[in-house]
């Protein structure tokens, strides 16, 4: 999986933080302790005294005795320590929780390895970064109605909209449920206000909320700040590379709305870039667009649309805007 640099960022700032709270109020609670019970102050510093006797003792050759009366001494000074607590009133376990994390001990890493506890930290600034750009903000496969659809079979192919779209929506579920290196591109297609964006957001929070690094943006945004590193017009460059970066990079790209951008030159050359780089590095991308096949072939090369009639799975979406239905309900 690979990890969104900007979000990390943000993540690792949450977590300083929320060591920094957890220590503020340890020392609260151990100064508390030495308020009521100033004996114990005295059993810290024999504690802290007895461990560093130890280490000295372990480098040193031929003191096994010596180590194992340290031992046998930190051990009574523990017992002392945790009886004193109780006379004073407090549990014995009152000054344990030393770590927020017991796994990493606040470090964010365990052999090099993610904790648990920076990968939620990411997990929620990856969700909050998504749901920042959707439109109606629950975005969610359970909030997607497919009663919104007409029943009515078409005459021409004997299978009604609703019928359609449910054989879409269980595709969707399970491709967000079953992500990972072998899923497909997609390409979703349709009118307007048929509910490709809602669920290319569904999909995305589900992939995101897997560990994998998701970025979802207009396809009118993304070309712009290909345009902005290109002529050099960015107030903060660094900040546009690291958007296109993350473009190129990220687990799962989800273009939305192709084609309602100015195509020029160079949008087309752009577009080809992201395309070709994510499928040569195998990185998965979902197309939304209200043009139809005929429509993009017009309007991009025969390389662009090679690449995505092969390498793309297309899902169409059939009926009458649906936002149109929901907002007369």
């Amino acid at each position: 999986m690979a990890l969104d640099g900007k979000i990390l960022a943000r993540a690792k700032a949450d977590f300083e933080e929320k060591k920094r709270q957890h220590e503020s109020f340890a020392m609260h609670k151990l100064q508390k302790v030495y308020a009521k019970a100033p004996h114990i102050r005295e059993l810290d510093i024999e504690l802290r005294a007895t461990m560093s006797e130890l280490v000295g003792a372990a480098l040193s050759v031929g003191t096994t005795q010596k180590i194992e009366d340290i031992r046998k001494r930190n051990l009574e000074l523990q017992k002392e320590r945790e009886d004193a607590l109780i006379r004073a009133g407090f549990r014995g376990d009152y000054l344990e929780d030393e770590y927020m994390c017991q796994s990493c001990h606040d470090t964010g890493y365990i052999n090099s390895k993610m904790c648990e506890c920076l990968k939620s930290l990411y997990a929620e600034e990856q969700r909050a970064s998504l749901s920042n750009l959707f439109k109606l903000g629950n975005e969610t496969f359970e909030n997607f109605d497919l009663t919104l659809y007409d029943d009515t079979p078409k005459s021409e192919s004997g299978v009604s909209p609703r019928q359609s779209m449910e054989d879409v929506y269980n595709f969707c579920v399970l491709y967000a449920e079953r992500f990972g290196k072998k899923s497909m591109n997609l390409m979703l297609i349709g009118s307007p206000g048929l509910g490709k964006t809602f669920l290319s957001a569904c999909i995305a929070g589900v992939v995101a909320d897997s560990g994998f690094s998701v970025v979802y943006d207009m396809a009118t945004s993304i070309f712009s700040k290909f345009e902005d590193a290109r002529f050099q017009r960015a107030e903060e460059p660094g900040e546009v590379r690291s958007d296109i970066r993350r473009c190129m990079e990220c687990d799962l790209l989800i273009i939305d709305d192709l084609g309602t951008e100015m195509t020029t030159a160079f949008t087309v050359s752009v577009l080809y870039e992201i395309i070709n780089t994510r499928l040569i590095n195998a990185r998965k991308t979902i197309v939304n667009s209200n043009l139809t096949l005929d429509e993009m072939r017009r309007r991009y090369s025969e390389q662009i649309m090679s690449r995505l009639e092969g390498e793309y799975q297309v899902l169409r979406f059939y009926g009458d805007d649906i936002r149109k239905k929901r907002n007369m309900l």
